[in-house]
């Protein structure tokens, strides 16, 4: 008789997903253009778990021209990704390591790229009744900016 100290499930459990009101999922990707398919496939697959199904077309779209943004503003670095849902809402947070220039005129023209870099994205949130910006935030770990290079 065969002797196995690790159990082998033959069914997968049946089991409730877990409450929307507990999503909370971050993560850091490779600012390459394989990024953006992998953030829309871990946007899916997070929605899905959390039984949000009926928003996972328009989050997936939104994920996806965030991503590409993101990694097109700092090629070469890393993007992170953010996702919360609290009070009904889903909040997607992406930050790249795209210093904000200092250059008045530098900032409303890397604004304005940004801008029409993400059209498509505000006119799904708008449809989705959301609302959407972008800024300088703090990077996440708290640094602004970059992180010193060791």
């Amino acid at each position: 008789m065969p002797v196995s100290a690790c159990p082998v499930l033959t069914e997968e459990p049946d089991f409730a997903p877990p409450s929307p009101e507990t999503l909370t999922y971050s993560f850091t990707l490779p600012a390459g253009p394989g990024s953006p398919r992998i953030a829309r496939a871990a946007a899916r697959v997070v929605l899905h778990g959390y039984g949000l199904d009926g928003m996972t077309d328009a989050v997936v779209q939104v994920v996806g021209e965030l991503a590409a943004c993101a990694c097109r503003f700092a090629p070469g670095d890393e993007v992170y990704m953010s996702l919360r849902y609290r009070e009904g809402a889903l909040r997607v947070v992406f930050h790249d390591g795209h210093r904000r220039h200092e250059h008045p005129r530098l900032v409303a023209a890397c604004d304005a790229r940004r801008r029409a870099a993400l059209r498509v994205l505000g006119c799904v949130v708008r449809a989705c009744e959301g609302e959407w910006g972008f800024g300088e935030a703090r990077e996440p770990g708290g640094y602004m900016g970059r992180r010193p290079r060791s």
